[in-house]
């Protein structure tokens, strides 16, 4: 399980977090609160990168839905953790979401993955064939998702994908290879339309689990496997024996 920090202090709090219950977690400013990324507090965040229990770099990304930081800093940020991700060679968590029907956040968030050499020669031969990065709770057109696989991206599904708009995710999670899908709940947020209460929980990955098992028509116990392995890949972990 990967517990995502948004800020300095989740990123603490993740770390504590982390190490108690024996699970994994990141660093990193989301867009939300790119503005607050100054110097300083950009210094302690790139020392907590090194920790070897952040397996990944994020969260980041771009968010011209909400737009609570302005896009500048929002550019600005995202550019910062693609070369801390290369420096420090842990994957990426990207956020990206678009005002409805518009798509100008995935068009800026690929074009910033390529102008940082994302899936190029040098990302490659830092992390192999591991994913550089992952589409986290993915909304987005098809032509944005075959973008990020070309770059070796994974690509994970929320509950996102239940709600009305985001039809599209059912298309591009049939053609997710299985060595870059993974699946997500993003709790207590993003709760699947068809499960009751109103806080998500990470239980409810389940659900997301059969919606995809199901749609892609696999086998139920090669596709667990698949995810497991695919996650492990992704954080660079040693599967556990036994």
């Amino acid at each position: 399980m990967l517990i995502p920090a948004w800020d300095l202090p989740s990123t603490h709090a993740g770390l504590e977090f982390a190490r108690h219950h024996d699970l994994r977690t990141t660093a990193g400013m989301h867009p939300h609160v790119a503005s607050e990324a100054v110097d300083v507090v950009w210094e302690q965040l790139t020392d907590l990168a090194d920790d070897p229990d952040v397996v990944c770099i994020g969260e980041t990304g771009l968010d011209y839905d909400r737009a609570f930081s302005p896009r500048d800093d929002q550019l600005a940020n995202l550019r910062r953790h693609i070369e801390l991700a290369f420096e420090v060679r842990k994957p990426l968590v990207l956020h990206c979401r678009s005002k409805p029907e518009r798509r100008d956040a995935q068009d800026d968030l690929v074009r910033l993955l390529q102008e940082g050499g994302v899936g190029e020669r040098e990302w490659r031969v830092r992390f192999g064939d591991r994913p550089p990065g992952v589409l986290h709770s993915f909304s987005g057109p098809i032509d944005y998702a075959e973008s990020a696989l070309h770059m070796g991206l994974a690509i994970a599904f929320g509950g996102l994908v239940f709600r009305r708009g985001e039809e599209v995710s059912a298309e591009v999670a049939a053609m997710v290879p299985s060595n870059r899908l993974l699946i997500e709940t993003d709790s207590p947020y993003l709760k699947p339309s068809k499960v009751r209460g109103s806080r998500n929980q990470p239980l409810n990955v389940a659900v997301i689990a059969t919606w995809l098992r199901e749609l892609r028509g696999d086998d139920p116990a090669a596709f667990g496997q698949a995810l497991v392995d695919t996650f492990d890949d992704f954080v660079g972990a040693t599967p556990l024996s036994g």
